[in-house]
């Protein structure tokens, strides 16, 4: 065999069909799209379309897990904020900015789950305060240690879980204390005869 005889596997490759190209050819006119209408254009999505009644995709129910319900939702302040708020009086650069502080000063609203960080405003941030947080950017921690300051990240965990587990923890210790009660398990007809 010669590189000049060398050929793709018969089938391989096929040429592309042209459509629109004369009645004659099978694919002519309509272009093999049937009449006019919607699916005759392109861009058509009618997987699952069932003439307006619910498809059974959205008819079927949800099932499995949904992080949403556990998910932490943080209150969210800029070094910008904190500059401003340090510079107004509002806060003091002095001790420690806590997460309280801030809501008392007026700067958030609410903790929510925690407090985080962010680095907005890090190039015009100048005061060194240690402030505590739950979280905070690797470019707010980075601005505020330039600048003298110290960022304090606080454990994260949240009251309503501890409590759950605290429940949990308490409710299967009861149950393991009535299994390990004499005649717990025994029917009772099996007590009626003992």
């Amino acid at each position: 065999m010669k590189l000049n005889e060398i050929r793709d596997k018969a089938g391989s490759r096929t040429k592309r069909l042209r459509v629109g190209r004369g009645i004659g050819s099978g694919v002519g006119k309509t272009s093999g799209r049937g009449g006019k209408g919607q699916t005759a254009r392109s861009g058509v999505a009618l997987n699952g379309f069932e003439g307006g009644q619910t498809p059974l995709y959205r008819r079927m129910p949800k099932r499995g897990f949904r992080n949403t319900a556990f998910q932490l939702d943080f209150a969210e302040i800029n070094l910008s904020d904190l500059q401003k708020a340090v510079a107004s009086g509002r806060l003091a650069a002095t001790g420690t900015i806590t997460q309280t502080a801030l809501v008392e000063s007026g700067v958030l609203r609410r903790v929510l789950d925690g407090v985080r960080l962010l680095g907005n405003g890090a190039a015009e941030f100048s005061t060194a305060v240690t402030i505590e947080v739950v979280g905070a950017s690797k470019s707010a921690i980075a601005a505020v240690e330039k600048a003298g300051g110290k960022v304090v990240l606080l454990s994260l965990e949240r009251e309503g879980a501890v409590k759950a587990n605290e429940e949990r923890r308490a409710k299967r210790e009861k149950k393991l204390a009535a299994r390990a009660k004499p005649g717990a398990g025994k029917s009772g007809a099996a007590q009626a005869k003992a």
